[in-house]
């Protein structure tokens, strides 16, 4: 199959239906496990921490806007330049996709350390600035401090899962991302509790612990992500692929990749800017219905990220067909892929939101055993449950987009669709329906958003953007 999908590029005749599909899926399973595990990892440390009590959880919860905030910056990134290697190996330019992942490289050693440092200053003040409940603050505080310096390694992991990806290796990520979910698992069981003897197989066995609680866990989560960045720097370096780089062939930052880079990647910080700038508010609403709105926000939240697990992986896979398609110059193909995923997304969704409602009790019983928080959250589970369909269709739609270069249009989409409807319906609704009416306005907003996505979509306006016109010229004229 990888071999397949070049050949696919090349041809001039548009492949059956069945080969494209085959396409797909063979990104997308690789992908779509890669996102369940990355989604493993918070959920270990929410169900852990959520055995220390709902203070504990809401501590974890209260952060994870901004959290949020700063993954966009570094998604953002990621796809400022991993789009590039699509495209560039859509085209047959190896060489150029190898300079792209050189400068990537450079990037990820300047930014990630200044983001960190950002993040470090400002969890001394987040929750207070949040109006947080005191008695939580501290170790809400710690946390995202702990976090903070382990951002530089989730830089790394973040650009260079995506890189690999695009370069068609959806495998490799994969499998790193099951090791940082199973050492996580590892560490928080080490550094969250206080040493203790637990029953194994009917004999008492004495388990070391340091008892951080809510700091131990974003300790184990920072150090799994570190141990997993470096793992990902090896296979740059060392497993053959055609963006495989070495020490001795080493490429200075050129102008024209940072600001293809810079043009891809500003839409998308300043899309998730925005939508967290717009979470936070909400999560400011939020803590003033209470503390057990907080820690059922954050629990509900959390369960939700499961049921778009499978369309994120597919929408990784439509970045990377439709850039490589539009490198190759295959616009069909690209239509093609773009309309495909797109559906295989609201198809996928519209199980997941059957999950969401009909196991709504159950999947917050994972986390918490406070009646209150359980009941709150599953009651907010059902509700976006309806709205998972479309969500779908913007997860996907929004990767397909962007794999052709077009990062503004899903920018301004969200813009509109979280200040306009989302935050506009919960300032009107959390005072007289509390935590329900802020998630009445989040399903409506998704619904909205995933209407405008696929309307973008079939108009194809994207398909005819050229972000290597300069250098394409360049290189025919010499």
């Amino acid at each position: 199959m990888i071999q397949r999908i070049p050949s696919m590029l090349a041809s001039r005749e548009l492949p059956h239906l069945g080969s494209t599909l085959a396409a797909v899926l063979f990104l997308a399973w690789p992908a779509i496990v890669e996102q369940i595990m990355l989604t493993l990892v918070q959920y270990v440390d929410t169900a852990m921490v959520g055995s220390l009590g709902s203070d504990a959880t809401a501590a974890v919860g209260l952060t994870s806007s901004t959290t949020w905030l700063f993954n966009g910056f570094f998604n953002a990134a990621a796809v400022g330049f991993s789009v590039q290697v699509a495209q560039h190996l859509g085209a047959g330019r190896q060489e150029d996709a190898k300079k792209v992942t050189w400068q990537a490289l450079q990037f990820v050693g300047i930014f990630g350390v200044f983001m960190g440092a950002v993040a470090f200053g400002l969890s001394f003040f987040l929750p207070a600035m949040l109006d947080a409940d005191p008695a939580i603050r501290p170790d809400a505080s710690l946390y995202f401090r702990i976090i903070a310096c382990a951002m530089p390694f989730t830089l790394i992991s973040n650009m260079f899962s995506a890189v690999i990806r695009c370069a068609g290796d959806t495998r490799t990520p994969m499998i790193l991302n099951l090791i940082i979910n199973v050492l996580n698992v590892i560490l928080n069981t080490l550094f969250i509790y206080s040493p203790r003897t637990v029953s194994l197989f009917g004999r008492e066995v004495f388990v070391w612990g340091a008892g951080w609680g809510v700091g131990g866990a974003a300790f184990a989560s920072g150090l799994s992500t570190a141990f997993v960045a470096c793992m990902f720097l090896i296979v740059l370096f060392r497993k053959k692929s055609p963006i495989q780089i070495h020490w001795k062939q080493r490429y200075s930052f050129e102008r024209h990749c940072l600001s293809t880079a810079w043009k891809l990647g500003l839409p998308v910080a300043l899309e998730r800017s925005t939508l967290c700038i717009a979470q936070i508010v909400i999560t400011a609403v939020i803590t003033g219905i209470g503390t057990v709105a907080v820690a059922a926000n954050h629990l509900a939240v959390t369960a939700e990220s499961i049921s778009y697990l499978p369309a994120s992986g597919v929408a990784v896979a439509g970045t990377t067909l439709v850039g490589q398609a539009i490198g190759a110059g295959r616009k069909d193909l690209a239509r093609r892929f773009a309309r495909m995923v797109s559906w295989m997304g609201i198809i996928i969704m519209t199980f997941g939101g059957a999950v969401l409602y009909f196991f709504a009790p159950q999947l917050i019983r994972i986390f918490s055993t406070d009646p209150q928080v359980i009941d709150l959250g599953s009651q907010v589970l059902r509700i976006v449950a309806f709205a998972e369909p479309l969500f779908g269709a913007s997860i996907v739609a929004s990767g397909t987009l962007r794999g052709a270069g077009d990062s503004r249009g899903p920018f301004l989409i969200s813009l509109a669709t979280m200040w306009g409807v989302r935050i506009t319906l919960s300032l009107l609704l959390a005072g007289r329906l509390g935590l329900i009416g802020v998630w009445l306005a989040m399903a409506a907003e998704l619904c909205a958003r995933g209407l405008i996505f696929m309307i973008r979509l079939y108009r194809g306006k994207w398909m005819h953007i050229d972000l290597f016109q300069t250098a394409g010229e360049t290189a025919k004229n010499s």
